[in-house]
C-alpha cells in the first residue's frame, strides 16, 4: 500500500498522485501544467495502460487536462468524478484537445517555412472523445465501492462547481486506511457555488496550499469594488476587459453584475453592454444552469425559486464565432469584455489586450491567481510593456486587482479546514504550491497544530501500511535541453504505449480459441513485416 507524488509536487499546477493498494493502481487527477515550473516530474511507475482508475477532484485543466494524454498512451480504466465535474470535463476536453491541435498547427506553419520538422500536437480530440467516454459521474456524500480494494466519497469543496475533495478508503488484505485528497479547497463566501464542507477523520491527509503564505484582503463588497471600476472605465470611453477562467470566474462575474444592473450601482450608462468572448464560457454557463439546485447555496438558490436567473441579464452578448469576437473590438461603443483564458496565457483574451493595453482610458481587471511567467503575473508585477502575436504592446491601461475574490481558501481558510479534523491525520502532505510555500505551510501545521507535515517533491513514495518513506525524492530542476527532448520523445513515448497495450490484449487472450489467436497473430506479423526495416 503505497502512495507516490508525481506532479503538483513544490508546484502550483499539473496535479497528480498516484495510490497502489491491494492489486488496485490509480491516479487521483491527472492535471496538465501550466506556466512556469521549477521542478520535473516524474513518470508514473506503471505504464498509462496499468491505471485502473482516475479520480477527479475538479475539471480545472491543471488537474483533469492530461487526461487525453494518457488515453492516447494506453489508459482504458474508469475516470470517476462528481456529475458536474463530468459535465465540465466533456466541454474543457474538448475545448483543451482543440487548442492543442491549433498550436501544433501554428508552429509547423511557421516551422515549414523555417525548414523545422513538424511537431504533433500534445494530443488529440480523438483522445479528448475516447477518455470523455470512460467517465462516470456520482453525487455528492454517497459512498461508493469501486473493487474490492478501493471505496470512495466526494464532499464539496467549494472551489468550482462540481468540486471536491476525495475521501478513500484504501484496503490491503487485513488493513484499511483512510485517504482525504483535499482538491482544491474554496473561498468561502463566494457567489453561486457553497461554502467548503469539512471532513472529520483521516489516517493520511493530501493538501493544497496555494495561498498558504498570504490572506485575502477584505473589501467593502465586490459589486462594489467591480461598479466603481465599470463605472470610472466607461466614463472614461474605454473598455473594462477582464481576463476570466471561462469555467467558475466567469460565471461568478457575471453574478455581481446582475446585481451590479439589477441595483443601478452604474449610473449614466444605462443598458451597457457585457460580452462574454469564450465558446468554452458560453457552454460552461449552460452546465451552471443544469446544476443549480445541487451545487448552488442557498442564497442563490433563493433566486432562482424567485424565477431570477442568477447569471443573466439584460445587456449580456455571447460570443462564440470567430467573427463575433473580432467586431468586439471594431465597436467603439465602451463595453465590459470577460473573455478566456484568465491567465491570458492562451485564447481569444490575448487579441482584447491587443486592442486594449494602450488605451490609456481602457482598464484591465484580474480576478483570480496569475501563475509565474504569465502575461497576467507580468502585467500585475507592473511590466511596462508585453509581447502578443510577436508584436510588442506598450501598457497604458490600468491594471486593477480585485482581491478576495479568489476560488481558492487564504491562510486562514486551509488552516480552518485542516483544523476541523475531529481526529488528528498521522500525517498531512502538502501538495499544490509554490516551491516555498510548501515548505512554510508545512512548518505552520507543525508549529500551529502540531500535525506530522511535509512537502515532497516529485518521486517521493511513501508506506501507507507502515507509515514511513520508502524513497524521498529531491527536486529535480527542469532546463531547456530536458523540455525540447520531452517533445522529441512524446511520438515515440505514444508508440511505446501502444506496444505495451498490445502485449496486456495479447495476455488477455490467454486460452481463447486457436482459429481466432491464429488470425491475431498473423495480423501482428504483417504489421511488424511493415514496419521492421
Amino acid at each position: 500500500m503505497k502512495l507516490e507524488f508525481i506532479g503538483a509536487a513544490h508546484e502550483v499546477t499539473g496535479s497528480c498522485h498516484y495510490l497502489e493498494t491491494g492489486s488496485t493502481k490509480l491516479f487521483v487527477d491527472c492535471g496538465m501544467e501550466q506556466g512556469q515550473n521549477l521542478y520535473e516530474n516524474v513518470e508514473p511507475p506503471v505504464g498509462y495502460n496499468e491505471i485502473d482508475f482516475v479520480l477527479l477532484t475538479h475539471a480545472h485543466i491543471d488537474h483533469a487536462g492530461l487526461l487525453p494524454f494518457i488515453y492516447a498512451r494506453g489508459f482504458r480504466g474508469r475516470v470517476i468524478a462528481t456529475e458536474a465535474t463530468a459535465d465540465l470535463c466533456d466541454i474543457m476536453l474538448r475545448d483543451s484537445a482543440h487548442i492543442q491541435e491549433m498550436e501544433a498547427e501554428w508552429k509547423n506553419r511557421k516551422g515549414r517555412r523555417a525548414g523545422k520538422e513538424q511537431v504533433e500536437p500534445l494530443y488529440q480530440m480523438q483522445d479528448a472523445l475516447g477518455v470523455i467516454n470512460l467517465i462516470e459521474s456520482y453525487p455528492y456524500d454517497e459512498t461508493i465501492k469501486l473493487n474490492d480494494d478501493i471505496q470512495i466519497r466526494f464532499t464539496d469543496a467549494g472551489h468550482l462547481l462540481g468540486s471536491s475533495s476525495i475521501e478513500v478508503w484504501a484496503k490491503e488484505e487485513d488493513l484499511e486506511k483512510k485517504l482525504v485528497f483535499s482538491g482544491d479547497i474554496g473561498n468561502k463566501n463566494k457567489p453561486l457555488i457553497r461554502d467548503p464542507q469539512y471532513i472529520d477523520s483521516a489516517d493520511y491527509v493530501i493538501m493544497e496550499c496555494t495561498y498558504g503564505d498570504r490572506y485575502h484582503k477584505k473589501q467593502a463588497g465586490y459589486a462594489e469594488t467591480l461598479a466603481n471600476i465599470i463605472q470610472k472605465t466607461l466614463d472614461k470611453g474605454g473598455n473594462v476587459v477582464i481576463p476570466a477562467f471561462a469555467v467558475g470566474r466567469t460565471q461568478e462575474l457575471l453574478y455581481f453584475i446582475r446585481q451590479i444592473k439589477a441595483d443601478n450601482m452604474v449610473v449614466g450608462h444605462d443598458g451597457f453592454e457585457v460580452y462574454v468572448d469564450s465558446p468554452l464560457a458560453v457552454e460552461a454557463t449552460h452546465v451552471f444552469k443544469n446544476n443549480m439546485m445541487e451545487c448552488f447555496d442557498e442564497e442563490t438558490r433563493d433566486l432562482v425559486a424567485n424565477g431570477i436567473n442568477p447569471i443573466d441579464f439584460n445587456g449580456l452578448k455571447l460570443s462564440i464565432t470567430s467573427e463575433e469576437s473580432k467586431n468586439i473590438n471594431f465597436d467603439l461603443t465602451p463595453k465590459v469584455i470577460i473573455s478566456a483564458a484568465g491567465m491570458c496565457d492562451a485564447g481569444r483574451i490575448r487579441h482584447h489586450l491587443k486592442h486594449n493595453l494602450w488605451r490609456k482610458e481602457s482598464t484591465i481587471v484580474f480576478a483570480g491567481y496569475q501563475a509565474e511567467g504569465t502575461i497576467g503575473r507580468s502585467l500585475l508585477e507592473g511590466a511596462k510593456e508585453v509581447k502578443l502575436f510577436g508584436e510588442t504592446i506598450d501598457v497604458n491601461a490600468r491594471i486593477e486587482l480585485i482581491d478576495g475574490i479568489s476560488g481558492h481558501a487564504d491562510r486562514n481558510g486551509l488552516m480552518e479546514w485542516i483544523g476541523a479534523f475531529k481526529e488528528k491525520p498521522a500525517h498531512v502532505f502538502m501538495v499544490h504550491g509554490q516551491d516555498t510555500v510548501c515548505d512554510y505551510f508545512a512548518e505552520g501545521l507543525k508549529k500551529e497544530l502540531s500535525l506530522e507535515a511535509s512537502a515532497p517533491f516529485s518521486g517521493s513514495c511513501f508506506d501507507l501500511a507502515e507509515g514511513v518513506w520508502i524513497r524521498e525524492a529531491a527536486g529535480i530542476p527542469i532546463v531547456k535541453a530536458t523540455v525540447a527532448k520531452k517533445r522529441t520523445d512524446s511520438v515515440f513515448a505514444r508508440l511505446l504505449a501502444a506496444g505495451e497495450r498490445l502485449l496486456q490484449v495479447i495476455r488477455r487472450n490467454e486460452g481463447g480459441a486457436n482459429k481466432d489467436l491464429a488470425k491475431f497473430t498473423d495480423q501482428i506479423m504483417a504489421l511488424c513485416d511493415k514496419w521492421d526495416r
